[in-house]
Formats: structure tokens, C-alpha cells, sequence
């Protein structure tokens, strides 16, 4: 089903009645008619950052790879090394063009020697699956599950609390997961997610994904929790220095200009991108994301010009907001690579000249190896 927003047809997830019924502010997000609030941003992110915050994630790309030497063929087209996890445990990385741009960044589950989960961004998902169809040999299956299964996040210090409510297992360590039988249907969970936070997120067949949303979010009522909509999640994740496909990487922004040189498998002989990502690591890259932390009131937002203190134009802001735990604006910006960590920079905030710390990453405190 799709949503008319004037002549774009957006997609709509599993709950997308869920959230109407909730009276939920409703948005295009990447081609998806998706929930931005229900109670407020502010409210939402306090919520995740106290207790318990659940989201909806379905217009996630969910694309399971299995026959023989499936985690083998999908090593070779992603930039880390599955070879560094062990089965039943995840792994942040990327799937990079020739360039060394990043198509996607993706989660990968890894179930075995021959079978792999993958879980790209919802605007990039038809091209991660076109990528590993193009390159797949004859052995290889892709089953592309995108409107099959939606996705559930459960964050906050009390998530564990809520999945334990609704009988599914929390023993795991982080970027870990387990298959649980729920309602007589398999439900991945995985001790993960995009806040900052202890979480986890669900992955389940759409038969029983409504039904797997009412009982977390009732649960997530009785300790002190909500719903959570994706303007917190924007918040909540840029208070961490986590990037967002499309603003903060990008095919035309590399992992080493990014930060992100540790979820690339340098020791690997082959993988997408490789020969001009090493190159430029070695050469050092002409400019890098950088965290930025007002020093006086202002909220800053992509696109904005980054100046020196002389006035030189040396970046522009990729990701901007207002920090709900600080109280103040942050950002983060790709940057001339002269630019370090404790320099003042100067943001054009519409016109007025706001001054911003170089700081490091995250802006809060991260929780996502707190106990369980």
C-alpha cells in the first residue's frame, strides 16, 4: 500500500495503521510515509535517554544471502571482514562504489558459512539487492524481504526490561543475536540500534509484527516508556556522531574521510572500493567529518558553510540539530583535513557568524555496552 503525498507514492510499512491510530505526525522518509513524532521529538529522545523508547524501523531493507560460501561471496563485496565475527553476531559495515564512496552502510547478520541476513537504509535497499543479484553465482540466493518483515527498535536503559515482559531473550552480548520463536513465528533479535543506548532490534515475519508492537509498546508503558518517532531517532543518533546515509556518507564521502576507517577489512585481498581507499589512506584524505559543539545559542543545519576564524570557507555542515541533553546545537561537518579536534570554527548560521568547538565524538556519553 502507498500513501499520495501530492504526486510522490510513498511506501508504507506493516504499522503504518499503528501509527495513525496513535495520532502519530506523519512524513516522507526515504520514499516511506513514516512516523516523525508522536508526543514531541524532545519528549521521545528524553525517553530513549531515561527508559524506553520503541520504533518503528520496517522501511529498513531486510535481504537474506544463503547457499554455499554465502558469507565467503558476501565478504567479498563488503568493506569489513566478516571473518572478524563469529556466527550469531553482527557487524556494522559498508558497501562501497570503485571510487570508494559509500552506496550504503548496512548491518550484516552472520548465521553461518553459508548463510547471511543484511539490513541496508530503506533508499538504498533496491540497490543492495541489485549489487549482490549482479554478482551473485549460480549457488547464491538473495531473497529480498523488504515487505515481508518489518523491524522493531526497543532502546533506552529499560529495554531489556520490555523484551523480558514480552518472553523474548536479552541474554546477549552487544552486536550479538539470537532466533526466538515467538507466537509460533521466528523472531531475530539483536542487541543493537541507532541511539547511543542499550537496545535491540527485532526483526519479524509481517503475520506477527502488529501484534509484536502492541504487546512492546504496552510494555514500554508500564516502565515509564513510549513510542518514539525518527525525529528522535535524528537526535538521538547525531548525539552519538553516528553518520546518516545520504548527508553524512555518501557515494561521493569515503569511510576514511568519515572516521570510519575501523569497519574496513584492510588485510582483505578484495572487496568493493578497496584500491582507492587504500590509496587514499595512505596518502591521507583532503578533508574529514569533524564534531562541532555551539558555543553560543544556535541550531545549525546541513548544508551550512563552515569557516575558519579568518573567515575562509573550509566545509559545510552534513548533519545539524538541537542536542535535547545538552541544551545546545551540534553538528557534524566534513571540513578541510587542517581542521582538528579543539580548533574554533565559525558556523553561517542564516547569515549570523556562530562560533562551534571541534570537539570529539559522541557529544553524550554511550551506553550500548551497559548491562542487560
Amino acid at each position: 500500500m502507498a500513501e499520495d503525498y501530492g504526486r510522490t507514492m510513498l511506501s508504507r510499512t506493516p504499522l503504518h495503521g499503528r501509527h495513525l491510530d496513535a495520532g502519530a505526525k506523519m512524513a516522507d522518509f526515504g520514499g516511506w510515509d513514516m512516523p516523525i513524532e508522536y508526543n514531541g521529538t524532545v519528549a521521545e529522545h528524553a525517553s530513549v535517554r531515561e527508559a524506553v523508547g520503541i520504533f518503528d524501523v520496517s522501511h529498513m531493507g531486510k535481504v537474506a544471502i544463503f547457499g554455499t560460501g554465502a558469507a565467503d561471496f558476501v565478504n567479498s563485496i563488503v568493506a569489513n571482514d566478516l571473518d572478524r565475527i563469529g556466527v550469531g553476531q553482527a557487524q556494522y559495515s559498508m558497501v562501497c562504489n570503485d571510487a570508494g564512496g559509500v552506496v550504503d552502510d548496512v548491518i550484516v547478520y552472520k548465521w553461518g558459512d553459508d548463510g547471511v541476513y543484511i539490513v541496508p537504509n530503506a533508499a538504498n535497499a533496491a540497490t543492495i539487492v541489485g549489487i549482490f543479484e549482479d554478482a551473485a553465482p549460480e549457488s547464491i540466493t538473495i531473497d529480498d524481504q523488504q515487505l515481508t518483515h518489518g523491524i522493531i527498535a526497543v532502546q533506552g536503559p529499560k529495554s531489556a526490561d520490555v523484551l523480558a515482559a514480552v518472553d523474548l531473550p536479552t541474554d546477549m552480548d552487544y552486536m550479538a543475536f539470537a532466533v526466538a520463536s515467538w507466537r509460533d513465528e521466528p523472531i531475530t533479535v539483536c542487541r543493537s540500534g541507532y541511539t547511543g543506548e542499550l537496545g535491540f532490534e527485532l526483526i519479524a515475519p509481517n503475520s506477527v509484527v502488529e501484534q509484536l508492537w502492541d504487546e512492546l509498546a504496552g510494555a514500554a508503558e508500564g516502565v515509564g516508556g513510549g513510542l518514539a518517532g525518527l525525529g528522535a531517532r535524528d537526535t538521538l543518533r547525531t548525539e552519538m556522531g553516528y553518520p546518516l546515509h545520504g548527508q553524512d556518507i555518501s557515494p561521493s564521502i569515503t569511510p576514511v574521510e568519515a572516521g570510519m576507517s575501523w569497519a574496513i577489512g584492510w588485510d582483505k585481498p578484495a572487496f568493493g572500493g578497496r584500491e582507492a581507499l587504500v590509496r587514499q589512506r595512505e596518502s591521507g584524505p583532503a578533508r574529514r567529518l569533524r564534531a562541532l559543539r555551539a558555543t553560543q545559542r544556535a541550531v545549525p543545519r546541513s548544508h551550512m558553510d563552515v569557516l575558519s576564524s579568518e573567515g575562509a570557507t573550509v566545509g559545510e555542515v552534513t548533519s545539524g540539530t538541537f542536542s535535547p541533553t545538552l541544551k545546545e546545537g551540534i553538528a557534524l561537518a566534513l571540513v578541510d583535513a587542517s581542521v582538528s579536534i579543539d580548533d574554533e570554527v565559525v558556523v553561517d548560521v542564516r547569515g549570523r557568524h556562530v562560533p562551534f568547538a571541534v570537539v570529539k565524538a559522541p557529544f553524550v556519553a554511550s551506553n550500548v555496552r551497559a548491562d542487560g
